[in-house]
């Protein structure tokens, strides 16, 4: 376990040591535009300095707090990285730039019918909240990062269901969850994406699965019920029975018991009384 956990970490550290070269070599790309591409950015400087003042309207840049700009200059990414937020300068004609969202974006995910292992078939949504971490790679190494997690959200969530009973799907919604953020931050991490959220959302199972699940569970607490019943019947006959063994050791036990029950009779208001008539008087008039 100790050994797999240090692989584990050893290639996280080795991917992360490769992101962090490829976002230094993107940032640092702008120091081989040749002997060309300075020509073109100090004839730019000049035409920016001849139009003046007019030019500095087109030169100067703003980035809202929460965006991120990656400028372009001849095609190469200037070096530096993103810039923002507040002010920045471009050159007229050979620069260019894209201003990258930084703030948490949702999205949902579109319900997916899921075979689970135990081969029943489910309908499964949820959500994914994510933000671009690093703009650069966001802008250089995907054409659209948002639709590309987009579609990366709904296979890992088909994949991750696919290996799961139906009864886990239902009642471990949060590790579903949590793996599924796992899988995707890691696919996403060259792209600058960070996924910091993953929410099951509703679980829809077919009609007739419903209404076998319901007959089972009404059946189920039906024989519960009964058991219970059942037990409660057993624990009275015990408890009339250690009664009787008490009342038969002392005869005027059951006068007492017969003064309590007319008792009860008389509070409740009702005018039948019951007088029990001992057997012995019966057996006279038997033989007469």
């Amino acid at each position: 376990m100790d050994s797999d956990n240090e692989r584990v970490a050893m290639r996280k550290k080795n991917e992360e040591a490769r992101r962090r070269e490829r976002q230094a070599a993107l940032e640092n790309s702008d120091s081989d535009i040749g002997l060309c591409g300075w020509l073109l950015v100090a004839l730019s400087i000049l035409l920016m300095l001849v139009t003046l003042p007019i030019s500095i309207w087109m030169c100067i840049k703003i980035v809202k707090e929460y965006e991120r700009a990656i400028i372009f200059r001849l095609g190469r990414i200037l070096r530096g990285g993103a810039k923002g937020p507040g002010l920045f300068f471009i050159l007229p004609c050979t620069d260019s730039f894209i201003n990258v969202d930084m703030r948490t974006i949702t999205f949902d995910i579109p319900p997916q019918e899921v075979l689970t292992k135990d081969s029943v078939t489910v309908s499964v949504d949820g959500v994914v909240y994510y933000r671009v971490q690093n703009a650069t790679l966001a802008v250089a190494n995907i054409t659209n990062a948002d639709a590309a997690t987009r579609l990366l959200a709904q296979t890992t969530l088909r994949n991750v269901l696919g290996t799961k009973n139906l009864s886990e799907i239902l009642s471990d919604r949060e590790e579903i969850a949590h793996s599924m953020q796992s899988t995707l931050d890691d696919a996403t991490d060259d792209w600058g994406i960070k996924v910091e959220r993953v929410e099951i959302k509703d679980v829809k199972l077919p009609i007739q699965l419903q209404r076998a699940m319901a007959a089972e569970a009404e059946a189920t607490r039906e024989a519960r019920a009964k058991v219970i019943a059942a037990e409660g019947e057993m624990n009275a006959s015990r408890a009339l029975k250690e009664a009787s063994l008490v009342i038969s050791e002392s005869p005027s036990a059951l006068q007492l018991r017969y003064l309590q029950t007319l008792n009860t009779i008389a509070a409740e208001k009702n005018s039948t009384i019951i007088f029990p008539l001992p057997m012995e008087m019966m057996q006279g008039f038997m033989k007469n």
